[in-house]
């Protein structure tokens, strides 16, 4: 075996962070490890790399004690969620120096850097410093670093948070392309439709293995029947059955809904029976193979205590900034240089009050340009436009006390507890104390932390650390709070959760401006904004970008291993290219006519189905990037084995 652990286990004091851990993973194998927050996944890639020893228990990686893997230190690739990056060496800087380390010949080196370069899409920036690359530019630089060499081994650690759907694609291509070396690859991911493309997956939870299995295995733990529904207002469909119907587990799944059921044909029945009373439209409504997310939540859902919805007494907050009818935000021919470069390029934007905006875009396309001279941080260097009825040219001091913030990284103190992290903020926007002493207490209750006020905001999950960091954001009842990527790397159950608090201030008032890279989240904004290279792409609500923005169309291809034949479904007439898309592909054409007629005379008729299907936002995503290097001659290089 590649790697080997038996009754694994790490305690910190008297926390058991991992419980008895036995697992093992065949040479050329893909493992993934999924779990919660603080469920003990990075503590176990830390123990099976040697950054830290065992309390008790074995582990083994190529035949080595993980107490001294010196001897095939050489073999083993890790890349770590804190990217291990030196932040006074450029880009191409630090790919070298991990290049040193590795011994990697000069020649190949030169090759896999470019290579890496070109997927990770920072060739334009290799004499940039890492320390003033942004956060997702820095994951795919130390996804880069990891891979310069070809490792036996390759240890990673939720390596796309933060990275936008175009390199996530092109991520796994290269990981494909490593299987087909015959590396051994372990993950841990938030992902589960990442974790669904896995040979093997283990679920963690509190430390200890609950089920360790193929994907396939593993649905059948979903606790029931799930049936999909699909629906213009997926949101709205959710909270009517929540209420009408509290004996189905639902679950919001972007532009659609799982129902989990003991007699699905009675649910249907009673199902289509309840849409035709409520007037709601429903398009589709059918039995469907759980995801591995339906197995997630029904075996984790409720198990640390997290809300699925604010609790009763956490009304929403009444902004105390009103705009007098005006858009929230409201900029015409918004724009940022640095020199010669243009950052952000003539954005005009209008927000309505109690709007939850979605603003979407690949790592450096002008989105964190963008938030910081709408946040009052940046001046623009041209256009106009007001944010909280506040100029944003005139007056940024005065939008810094009218707006929240919520960065990706939470802002919190970490050695301070829940309490004073609420008292630090409530002093920073001098709130008065009688009216900070009502504030803290909405926050603790909207957050669910009634029982963790006095504990250090270091020890909390990070679910219970996003929902306080939007509290303290929330303190001063802004009118407009930006959220930046507030759910990167938070698991599927704490992205609920949060969700359910962003719809609960929406619906009080509150206008949500927030970044995303999951675009199953996007599903659930009014409105989105694409931005690539500075300029705006697209507007419009998610059905509108869906069925308005795409010149292709898309076919679904159900098979077995997708990622094997996606080289060979994009040779197929007219189409663009090929991606992983649950648990099938999405097929992307010019053409669907000729490409289903040249499938239908190839050796793949029997492996391949394919059905025309509406695109996803992924697949917009993808096509109006691409559709934009094709009008300017960029041809975004495609990236492959490395």
């Amino acid at each position: 075996m590649a790697i080997v652990a038996t009754n694994l286990t790490r305690c910190f004091g008297g926390l058991t962070a991992v419980d008895g851990l036995t697992i093992s993973v065949a040479p050329g194998e893909l493992f993934g490890l999924v779990g919660s927050d603080g469920a003990g996944k990075t503590t176990t890639i830390r123990m099976l790399t040697g950054v830290m020893d065992p309390s008790s228990g074995d582990a083994r990686v190529l035949g080595c004690p993980c107490l001294n893997l010196e001897p095939v230190r050489g073999e083993i690739g890790y890349m770590s969620q804190r990217f291990g990056l030196y932040p006074d060496l450029t880009v191409a800087e630090n790919i070298r120096f991990y290049a040193d380390i590795f011994g990697v010949a000069r020649r190949e080196r030169l090759e896999r850097t470019e290579h890496l370069l070109a997927f990770s899409n920072l060739a334009p920036f290799r004499d940039r410093k890492a320390a003033n690359l942004s956060g997702g530019m820095k994951q795919k630089l130390g996804l880069a670093c990891a891979l310069i060499h070809t490792p036996k081994v390759l240890f990673l650690d939720e390596p796309t948070n933060g990275v936008d759907p175009v390199s996530r694609r092109d991520f796994w291509r290269i990981l494909y392309g490593l299987l087909r070396e015959g590396v051994t690859i372990f993950v841990a991911t938030a992902y589960l439709d990442e974790a669904d493309r896995c040979h093997r997956v283990g679920l963690i939870h509190k430390g200890r293995l609950l089920a360790c299995d193929k994907p396939t295995a593993l649905r059948q733990l979903a606790g029931g029947n799930v049936l999909e529904l699909v629906t213009p207002d997926a949101r709205t469909a959710a909270q009517m059955l929540q209420r009408e119907r509290p004996d189905l587990s639902v679950s919001l799944f972007g532009d659609r809904l799982h129902l989990t059921s003991a007699a699905p044909e009675q649910a249907d029945r009673e199902l289509r029976a309840l849409f035709r009373q409520s007037g709601m439209e429903l398009l589709t409504l059918e039995r469907v193979e759980p995801s591995l997310e339906d197995v997630f939540v029904a075996m984790i859902g409720g198990a640390d205590g997290q809300q699925a919805a604010p609790p009763a007494g956490a009304a929403p907050p009444s902004p105390s900034a009103k705009n007098g009818g005006e858009q929230a935000v409201s900029v015409r021919g918004l724009t940022r240089r640095f020199g010669d470069f243009i950052a952000v390029n003539d954005i005009d934007l209008e927000v309505a009050q109690g709007e939850i905006f979605g603003f979407l875009g690949p790592n450096g396309a002008g989105k964190s340009t963008t938030i910081r001279m709408l946040c009052g941080i940046l001046e623009p260097s041209a256009g106009a436009g007001r944010v909280a009825g506040c100029d944003v040219v005139r007056q940024p001091e005065l939008i810094k006390t009218r707006i929240g913030y919520m960065s990706q990284r939470f802002s919190l103190y970490e050695d301070l507890t829940v309490e004073e992290n609420i008292a630090f903020y409530g002093g920073i926007y001098r709130i008065p104390p009688k009216k900070l002493a009502q504030r803290a207490e909405w926050v603790i209750t909207m957050a669910g932390l009634e029982e963790r006020r006095r504990s250090k905001a270091g020890e909390l999950s990070g679910g219970w650390k996003q929902r306080l960091a939007l509290g303290c954001a929330m303190l001063h009842e802004p009118p407009v709070v930006f959220l930046d990527e507030p759910t990167s790397g938070v698991d599927p159950i704490s992205r609920r959760s949060f969700w359910d608090l962003i719809n609960h201030l929406a619906a009080g008032g509150v206008t949500v401006f927030v970044t995303t890279h999951y675009m199953d989240e996007a599903e659930y904004c009014d409105r989105l904004a694409m931005i690539y290279r500075g300029e705006l792409v697209a507007l419009g609500s998610p059905s509108e970008l869906k069925r308005g923005y795409m010149a292709e169309e898309v076919l679904e291809a159900a098979c077995e291993r997708p990622q094997d034949l996606l080289e060979e479904l994009e040779r197929f007439p007219g189409v663009r290219h090929a991606a992983l898309f649950g648990r099938g592909a999405h097929v992307v054409t010019e053409d669907s006519v000729a490409t289903e007629t040249a499938l239908a005379a190839s050796p793949l008729a029997g492996q391949v189905r394919l059905r025309r299907v509406l695109p996803s936002l992924e697949d917009v995503f993808v096509s109006l990037i691409e559709a934009r290097d094709r009008a300017e001659g960029s041809g975004r290089l495609r990236a492959g084995t490395p």
